[in-house]
């Protein structure tokens, strides 16, 4: 079935685009994931990729052409299919529209605004921020840390927030001066792209309308920690005027009295879920505003282990979990794994390396003053004069297309709290073993730290992925697509060895090559390792 693909919001202040480039023409196969296009933006010009598969059948706006966010730009369906409706539909669509816009220019009818309507109607100078759009994968983010609070002073360019996307925690700074009127999604709270994240706009302006009204983008997946109107009828009818005029924007913390005769705030989510679940509030230390207690507390609160009762057999377990929401970045991870898994045909080459001579060449490079390389970088360097001899293996598959790579990016996979991110060591042939040390252990630290910028995560055409150090001494990886092969590499293991004919102590390492087997072939990827054991074997050649 065809797909219309709409022109996107790759900016919360884009309102439209220009076309700069189509990177497929009418009758291209497209894959997900392929760029389709060049697009310019109010901020940059940016890559637009797919997220649906099949033949692009119609280009709805022509190079150098501008139209308005969410208007037709492309089609994309089964080769040959007939997509006279979905073009007819929209030509009639856009005659509706402005025959209503005719009518809503004689007719004072405000009821049914459409939210371009609503947009118009703002207050002077309110801006609604959106969740953006920060990586060209990105369909949902959350907001990790919040660095400015509501009635805070914003000015242009100030970092609002931390938002984590499904590649990197990333800072959002704001295009608008004004006051911070209203928080649209709190601390830990997810958000389609375009749903309300923010409203900035002069001190004292009441926004709780454009908060209430605004349907632009918004998503149920927000879990927005709501005040349930149910709950309002228990409180006194004296109160229920003030709290109405307070829960427009952010839940207002309900008091609830301790059987001490304590006061506990706690917010209307909260209050219902701990009801639900039996917990006394009183056990629990908020972690909101004030110690308000709030969702997180109530979802991360562990009860003291009961007395026993009377009468009654208490057992001596107790079953029990953690739910943990998944991230934006163990979600990316599940789907382009899985993706790379079941579309690669995959195949492993395994083999082991004497490591004598690396350790002594190790040991005598890092007596020089000022110098510290690891056996990763070796293998980095190594790997990267390899796959200069057989770019078969530093390649890229595509449908009807095999991209052979001249140039030499590896990619270095680095553990972080969340899952993994592969940071890209650029032209690792041209650098240097101290070179390649010293911008791998950058990029590590900066990854564990999410401060990777997106730049220094793509356009890898090879990856290593070593988990030596953690023991282990043999593994097999998932190729990290669009990378034809991924490097596993294991410990430095000390164990006899047969030289010359006499079993002495030596000391080996295991390397397991994983490749896609529509791109790279076994005996090439036979003949990678062969060039690589060389190198390794005999480190003093990669100075040569």
């Amino acid at each position: 079935m065809a797909e219309v693909i709409n022109m996107p919001r790759l900016s919360d202040t884009m309102e439209e685009g220009t076309v700069a480039t189509w990177l497929k023409k009418v009758g291209d196969k497209v894959e997900e994931g392929d760029i389709l296009a060049e697009i310019e933006t109010d901020k940059a010009t940016m890559e637009f990729e797919s997220f649906y598969e099949g033949t692009l059948l119609h280009i709805g706006v022509q190079e150098g052409e501008t139209t308005k966010v969410d208007e037709l730009l492309a089609i994309i369906g089964e080769e040959g299919e007939d997509i006279s409706s979905l073009l007819d539909g929209k030509s009639s669509t856009k005659e509706e529209e402005k025959s209503e816009e005719n009518t809503d220019d004689k007719e004072d009818t405000s009821e049914d605004n459409s939210s371009e309507s609503s947009s118009e109607e703002l207050p002077e100078g309110v801006t609604v921020v959106t969740m953006p759009r920060l990586s060209d994968t990105m369909e949902e983010g959350t907001v990790a840390t919040w660095l400015k609070k509501v009635g805070d002073a914003v000015e242009e360019g100030d970092i609002l927030a931390e938002i984590e996307t499904d590649k990197a925690t990333m800072e959002f700074e704001s295009f608008q001066s004004g006051t911070l009127l209203h928080i649209g999604l709190e601390e830990g709270q997810s958000a389609k792209v375009d749903a309300l994240l923010a409203i900035l706009g002069p001190e004292g302006t009441d926004v709780s309308g454009v908060a209430k009204n605004f349907k632009a983008g918004g998503d149920a997946s927000a879990k927005k920690e709501e005040a349930p109107k149910k709950e309002s009828k228990t409180e006194p009818k004296k109160e229920t005027p003030k709290q109405d005029t307070k829960t427009e924007s952010k839940p207002v913390a309900q008091p609830t009295q301790t059987a001490s005769g304590g006061r506990i705030f706690v917010s209307p989510l909260a209050k219902k879920m701990a009801d639900e679940k039996g917990i006394n509030l009183s056990q629990i230390k908020g972690s909101g505003e004030n110690g308000r207690i709030v969702k997180r507390d109530i979802e991360n609160f562990t009860p003291a282990a009961q007395s026993a009762q009377v009468g009654k057999f208490v057992p001596s377990g107790q079953e029990d979990f953690d739910e943990v929401p998944n991230s934006q970045m163990r979600k990316a991870i599940a789907k382009n794994l899985a993706k790379s898994k079941f579309t690669a045909p995959h195949y492993y080459l395994n083999v082991e390396f004497d490591m004598d001579n690396a350790i002594a060449f190790r040991t005598q490079y890092n007596s020089l003053p000022d110098t510290k390389i690891s056996f990763n970088d070796m293998v980095v360097k190594a790997c990267a004069l390899a796959l200069k001899q057989h770019p078969q293996v530093n390649s890229q598959w595509f449908d009807d297309k095999m991209k052979l790579n001249n140039h030499v990016h590896i990619g270095v996979a680095v553990a972080v709290e969340d899952g993994l991110l592969v940071p890209v060591v650029k032209f690792a042939n041209e650098q240097s073993l101290p070179q390649i040390g010293a911008a791998v252990k950058d990029f590590a630290g900066r990854a564990r730290n999410k401060k990777l910028s997106l730049d220094e995560m793509e356009g890898s055409t090879f990856t290593i992925s070593n988990l030596g150090m953690f023991g282990i001494e043999s593994f097999t990886s998932i190729i990290n697509q669009p990378n034809s092969a991924i490097l596993s590499v294991g410990a430095i293991v000390q164990k006899p060895v047969v030289k010359n004919g006499q079993i002495v102590p030596g000391n080996t390492m295991k390397l397991t090559l994983a490749c896609d087997h529509r791109t790279v072939d076994g005996a090439t990827g036979a003949q990678f390792l062969q060039t690589l054991k060389g190198y390794i074997e005999n480190p003093v050649t990669m100075l040569v």
